[in-house]
């Protein structure tokens, strides 16, 4: 008999206030996803990426798995270009892929889950993905005040709701510890596993700062 799937603690165990990050883990994109971790941290909401997975036969039950336990999901479908990287220039298929998944989990699930589609680009996605068409993409044109407002769109708060200006206050700080964040974490790049973990931690103090 097989054993289930060897899943991270996180994961499986529903978390109302998680947020599934599907987005490129490269250089380019590293404000963004600065920006989205310090947004949704703000926004009271618990953010999760695919960071510190093993690869190996059963990585896509881990990201299925970590997809079913977040209660919503935001897709990045932004950089849909051709990798200039040789020997191959091909388009990057993990985004659409993972936005898929949680498409076919929040329809059997609707209850548990909710997706969001963010892009850089208006009408951009219609030509790209065509099969969303009829739902309408968060567009961030690139920059962060721009994911911090769509941020503000898709989680409407009844009262309480942070403004942008206010948000974008607490990425400055932690942007200003980028550097230490790096140095302390002996990290080569901020897309990974414990420089996320203290990005989150340095995203949440300030946020109490600037609450208080």
């Amino acid at each position: 008999m097989r054993e289930g799937p060897d899943v991270p603690p996180s994961a499986g165990k529903f978390a109302p206030n998680a947020v599934f990050l599907n987005i490129p883990y490269d250089r380019g994109f590293r404000t963004l996803y600065l920006a989205y971790i310090v947004g949704l941290i703000h926004l009271g909401f618990e953010p999760r990426v695919t960071l510190g997975l093993p690869d190996g036969t059963r990585r896509l039950e881990k990201i299925l798995a970590e997809i079913q336990g977040c209660r919503y999901s935001i897709h990045d479908l932004s950089w849909v270009g051709l990798d200039r990287k040789p020997p191959f220039h091909t388009p990057r298929f993990n985004m659409p892929f993972e936005l898929g998944l949680a498409v076919t989990w929040a329809s059997i699930n609707p209850k548990r889950h909710q997706w969001f589609v963010f892009e850089e680009k208006a009408y951009r996605v219609q030509k790209s993905l065509s099969d969303l068409n009829g739902s309408d993409p968060h567009i961030h044109n690139g920059r962060v005040q721009g994911v911090m407002r769509e941020l503000s769109n898709a989680f409407i708060r009844p009262r309480n709701q942070p403004t942008v200006p206010r948000m974008m206050n607490a990425y400055r700080a932690v942007f200003r510890q980028l550097a230490k964040i790096a140095a302390d974490a002996g990290a080569e790049s901020l897309f990974e596993a414990r420089a996320f973990r203290d990005l989150c931690y340095a995203a949440k103090v300030a946020t109490e700062k600037l609450r208080s």
